[in-house]
């Protein structure tokens, strides 16, 4: 059947370069000594989970999604969102694990990946535009890292020595104005993009070159108390409301 279309044969020798690989792995245990279960607490009648799978689901840059779990409820849960279920070795579901050799985990059984975005599923207004901005800034950096500006400025933490005040940060000037000091960021847990031999070779999320996604307070907002759930919750409500 006749269709118009005219294919042109590509020249002797061409080779199609292939997109890089860049896959979402959600780290998700079973034990949480802040809030138990957090990590499929219902929100808005949602598991928190639910929210960054979703998220991720809409993101135009990222190509397979996995969640590392080492507890069958959270495996099902996340089937059924769906995402992909890799099967964490409970030695890798402590306190004291780090992050990146669970992620490595993940990359071994995965196998061909180039970059990983790691989201926490603490992270649940974290949304879509803000993993393709943080996967678009990658490029010549060893990873993307998302910030918020902090409210309170290190210059003004302060220690107490020998029973007295003294400057936590020290600085050559004294501040009294937040609009004088130089802006500070700190890391949210949100986003994190990392180059596959990074990860591998480094033994780091970070690498020695990463760059910032500056993301606002509101999409910044982490879960890892009852009080930091009843703020995602009301944050949420009102977004919901003016969607409306």
């Amino acid at each position: 059947m006749k269709t118009g279309l005219t294919i042109q044969a590509k020249p002797e020798g061409f080779a199609t370069r292939k997109p890089p690989v860049c896959v979402a792995i959600i780290p998700a245990r079973g034990g949480s000594k802040g809030l138990p279960r957090k990590n499929i607490k219902k929100l808005l009648g949602k598991p928190l989970i639910a929210y960054t799978i979703e998220a991720a689901k809409k993101a135009k840059n990222l190509g397979r999604i996995f969640v590392s779990t080492e507890d069958k409820e959270i495996a099902k849960i996340a089937k059924k969102y769906g995402a992909e279920v890799i099967d964490r070795p409970i030695e890798l579901a402590t306190d004291e694990t780090p992050t990146y050799r669970v992620l490595q985990h993940a990359v071994k059984e995965i196998g061909n990946v180039d970059s990983v975005v790691t989201l926490q599923p603490t992270s649940p207004i974290r949304d879509a535009k803000d993993i393709d901005k943080a996967i678009e800034i990658l490029k010549d950096s060893d990873s993307v890292v998302g910030v918020c500006e902090i409210e309170y400025h290190p210059y003004w933490t302060k220690k107490i020595e020998n029973g007295f005040l003294v400057p936590f940060v020290q600085s050559d000037k004294e501040y009294f104005r937040r609009q004088d000091m130089p802006k500070a960021y700190r890391i949210n847990g949100a986003i994190y993009v990392t180059k596959r031999h990074v990860l591998m070779n480094e033994d780091s999320v970070f690498g020695k070159k990463a760059s910032p996604l500056v993301m606002d307070e509101l999409h910044s907002i982490d879960i890892d108390t009852e009080l930091d759930f009843l703020a995602a919750e009301a944050a949420l409500k009102k977004i919901k409301g003016k969607k409306k």
